[in-house]
């Protein structure tokens, strides 16, 4: 009996995009990768674009061509959803401000902060740093000012701001309570603005805070 060899129709397995991928970061041409593997580029082009499946030999000989092991192109991605009402409370050691970690605590390559700032918010009067390759702050509404060695950065929505994350810095809030749409930020009696930073974390939560906001940020920690 000869062996029956699927098409992409005949399943939902579709393995085409990881092994592009895999080819392109390594930046191997269709060509070249036909040469290593002794199929045709048209072959292969196919195979990339999910129009047919390859046998398990043949799949075997792409898997080695490109150094990937060849369970991975069957692995589920790891898709976490996290509602912002389900979020921990964390504490980055600022002063009125409302922290909520929003991406899962396993993970460890970027890392998440959502943070609501009262009128007079601050990281703290001394620089610190944040043990991470990367930080990046978005302001969504009102404004933040970012200190730095001997400068400061004023903020305003819609102003994105990156740096290295072993720069020295802080951050405050002015006095002013900008009008903030309302599902873009948590609630607790008034629409609050809200910071997203991925980082180091410690639990905590939020206690004694009244007023106006003042600025609603997102900032990202990448490791």
């Amino acid at each position: 009996m000869r062996p029956v060899h699927p098409t992409a129709d005949e399943g939902n397995v579709q393995i085409g995009a990881k092994l592009r991928t895999a080819r392109t970061s390594q930046r191997l041409t269709l060509e070249q990768l036909a040469t290593a593997t002794g199929l045709t580029k048209g072959f292969i082009s196919r195979i990339e674009r999910d129009d047919t499946l390859p046998s398990v030999p043949t799949l075997v000989q792409l898997c080695q061509a490109l150094s990937l092991p060849i369970g991975s192109l069957f692995e589920e991605p790891n898709i976490q959803r996290i509602a912002l009402a389900d979020a921990p409370h964390i504490n980055m050691g600022g002063e009125l401000v409302d922290e909520r970690l929003v991406t899962p605590r396993s993970v460890d390559e970027v890392q998440v902060i959502r943070s609501s700032l009262r009128p007079h918010a601050t990281g703290g009067d001394t620089l610190y740093t944040v043990n991470c390759t990367l930080e990046v702050l978005h302001v969504i509404s009102g404004r933040l000012t970012l200190v730095l060695v001997g400068r400061e950065e004023e903020l305003q929505a819609g102003d994105t701001i990156t740096f290295p994350g072993p720069t020295p810095h802080t951050w405050r809030t002015d006095d002013e309570g900008p009008r903030l749409p309302g599902p873009s930020c948590p609630r607790r009696g008034a629409d609050r603005p809200s910071l997203s930073t991925p980082g180091r974390y410690a639990p905590g939560r939020l206690t004694g805070v009244s007023g106006m906001p003042a600025s609603c940020i997102a900032t990202a920690f990448c490791a």
